[in-house]
């Protein structure tokens, strides 16, 4: 039994010997491995400098223009043709009423126009007749085969008759105007693009009763956008048509600069803000997306930047990669504030005289040496 404990110590000596002489090796070997050499980084030296003191506002994309479809008379709508996202173009039937009154009305005032020319028409051969009768009467009268009050009716029949062509047409005019305009409220019926582009929103659906006035739906020319900003009013007398904003938009993954083009004279009484409006070139935008812009108010405050393309993220993790006085690139943990343009604000984590680097990051491992 003593023999067999003094085995099982020695062993576990041997073992934990051996084991340390494993650590130590590899120590050794992690102490004696080269540093990873990376070429071909830019590097820069933080320095402090003045740096604007710069708003960020927010905002949505809209179209540039658009038209809210409406219509013009009471109905149903017994056809509808379009739908959200359906490209129309400019004087396409949108949809259809059932007006019957408006109908009626129209054939009726069509009634009245046949009704009138035939009027004009007996009202002509009067006038002829009376004018024939009246020749031959001036010339009997002439002979003196005939009384001077004879004559004098014949003459006044003539008048008449020309007074009831005139009558007839002044009838068939006003019929013609009648039906001018019942075949106009007729026309309402259609419900027409006054623009092309595409149905952004639809208010009605087929078989809803509508109104004059009624927004039946939106159209918006998706060739133009425009970015709305929410400007407060402390600083609106800052911001003027060409004010420089750095403008940012989440859906398209896009940042730029760009100027504003126009400032709405007159504030929302609800939100205390003014709206400046900034044209959009980008291709695949829609009305609604989030837009932000920095705008410049003026005074300047001594902060550090850096390169957009030297911050490093992973999840919340924001940092830079360092050098140390040998070169050896240290990863540092930074908090970073505001972009203007390709430039990054950096709160701490860095100070003057720090060199980093600022572009190839991606080469960047932590012990690596910069050459």
């Amino acid at each position: 039994m003593r023999n067999s404990g003094l085995f099982v110590t020695i062993s576990l000596a041997v073992v934990l010997s051996a084991v340390g002489c494993s650590k130590k090796e590899a120590a050794d070997k992690a102490v004696q491995a080269p540093a990873v050499i990376v070429k071909g980084v830019s590097l820069e030296t933080v320095k402090s400098a003045a740096v604007p003191e710069m708003l960020e506002v927010v905002g949505s994309v809209r179209a540039r223009t658009s038209a809210v479809v409406s219509t013009r008379i009471p109905g149903s709508i017994n056809v509808l043709r379009v739908r959200e996202g359906d490209r129309v173009r400019k004087g396409q039937v949108l949809a259809q009423l059932d007006a019957q009154e408006n109908q009626a009305t129209a054939a009726v005032a069509t009634a009245a126009i046949d009704e009138a020319r035939r009027g004009l028409e007996e009202a002509v051969s009067r006038k002829k007749l009376a004018d024939a009768t009246f020749d031959r009467y001036q010339n009997l009268f002439k002979e003196q085969a005939i009384s001077r009050q004879e004559f004098d009716i014949k003459q006044t029949e003539k008048d008449l008759a020309a007074g009831g062509v005139a009558r007839a047409e002044s009838r068939l005019k006003q019929a013609q105007e009648g039906a001018k305009a019942s075949s106009t409220m007729s026309d309402y019926t259609r419900i027409i693009a006054p623009i092309s582009g595409i149905i952004a929103s639809k208010q009605a659906d087929l078989g809803a009763t509508v109104f004059p006035g009624q927004p039946l739906m939106t159209i918006e020319d998706d060739g133009s956008y425009q970015l709305e900003l929410a400007i407060p009013e402390n600083i609106a007398t800052k911001v003027k048509p060409g004010t420089a904003v750095q403008v940012s938009l989440d859906a398209a993954g896009s940042s730029f600069a760009a100027k504003i083009s126009e400032v709405v004279p007159t504030a929302d009484p609800a939100s205390r803000t003014y709206i400046a409006k900034i044209t959009l070139n980008q291709k695949g935008l829609k009305s609604g997306q989030f837009g932000r812009g920095m705008i410049s108010i003026g005074s300047s405050v001594t902060g550090i930047t850096v390169p957009k393309s030297a911050v490093v993220e992973h999840g919340a993790l924001t940092s830079v990669w360092a050098l140390d006085k040998d070169n050896f690139a240290r990863m540092r943990i930074v908090k970073t504030g505001r972009q203007a343009g390709e430039r990054m604000e950096i709160l701490s984590g860095l100070s003057d005289g720090d060199r980093i680097v600022a572009a190839g990051v991606e080469k960047i491992s932590e012990g690596a040496r910069v050459e």
